[in-house]
């Protein structure tokens, strides 16, 4: 009987035991946004062999080492990125992201600061023995992760174009790297770049009050709703004319050709839930620009594959 009782209580104690790994394993993707890190290397990788890299053949940029050590670096510093700004932010995520925090919770502070540092590092490492150059540029690159983390997120506007700016960093690196400067590039990078920013400010209307109270200053709660929903509206009909531009002046064709004409309608619907100014509307708002974004991607993808063939 007692050797039952003993064989239940080991099983108990090893099944708690593996729960409670899973949850340390998952709580550091969630504090390193792991799951936005390996959208960017998607993003990365589509973006540079179709759009900056149109010359090379894919034999070519496969064996292309420093390309992929520079993207390696990339995902390591977004990574370390987002351990820093969950440190700064543990506070603040414990109203926005209660389930994401209880989560994170089973893993100790301590232990996301050594695995920023250790990931900081060996990004650091691997830059070096690509380059002095691609050394600096990742050198920059942390410390704006860590300043905007420590700093620039509480300073109005600046913590907007800060987040979408270090975003958009390691395309700006690759369109250097190949020399790819166009018209077309840069309307797509500001096509991108509208885009984010809508949805880092939509997304600091639904974090107003908290942000407020944990000292951030943003755009939702330094202006009226009024003002925030026109400032919203404004960067959305730009986004559509930036699309207008680049399908009539640039000879975008294809898949990117659809994408650019579909999403003039995705942004009157945005545009049609922020006039109808709802909690719920914003979320759908956010998810429904998230969602585009990805569509991209896959856009760029299907129409660099479509290129090639």
């Amino acid at each position: 009987m007692n050797s039952e009782k003993e064989n239940f209580q080991e099983k108990n104690y090893t099944k708690k035991s593996l729960i409670y790994r899973f949850s340390q394993f998952v709580g550091f993707l969630l504090g390193a946004r792991f799951f936005v890190a390996a959208l960017l290397t998607l993003a990365l990788y589509v973006s540079t062999f179709f759009l900056f890299n149109q010359d090379e053949s894919f034999r070519k940029f496969v064996f292309d080492f420093k390309v992929h050590g520079i993207i390696f670096c990339t995902v390591l510093t977004i990574l370390a990125g987002g351990i820093i700004n969950q440190f700064y932010d543990f506070e603040k995520d414990h109203l926005v992201k209660p389930f994401r925090t209880r989560i994170q919770s089973f893993i100790k502070q301590k232990y996301f600061l050594y695995a920023y540092l250790i990931l900081s590092l060996i990004s650091l490492g691997v830059a070096w023995m690509i380059s002095h150059n691609v050394f600096i540029f990742f050198i920059i690159y942390q410390f704006f992760m860590w300043f905007y983390s420590h700093k620039l997120s509480r300073i109005l506007i600046l913590n907007n174009l800060t987040f979408v700016s270090l975003t958009l960093y390691p395309f700006f690196g690759m369109m250097v790297y190949y020399q790819t400067f166009s018209k077309k590039v840069l309307l797509m990078a500001v096509f991108l770049f509208l885009i984010l920013l809508c949805i880092d400010i939509v997304k600091d209307t639904l974090t107003k009050r908290v942000d407020e109270t944990f000292g951030y200053i943003t755009i939702p709660n330094y202006f009226e709703s009024k003002s925030v929903n026109r400032i919203i509206i404004s960067l959305l009909i730009i986004t559509m004319a930036v699309s207008m531009k680049l399908i009539t002046r640039t000879g975008i064709a294809g898949f990117m050709a659809y994408y650019f004409a579909a999403g003039l309608f995705v942004f009157i619907i945005c545009i049609y839930l922020i006039i109808n100014n709802t909690r719920r509307n914003k979320f759908f708002i956010i998810n429904i620009l998230r969602f585009w974004v990805f569509a991209g991607i896959i856009a760029m993808l299907l129409s660099g594959l479509e290129g090639k063939l």
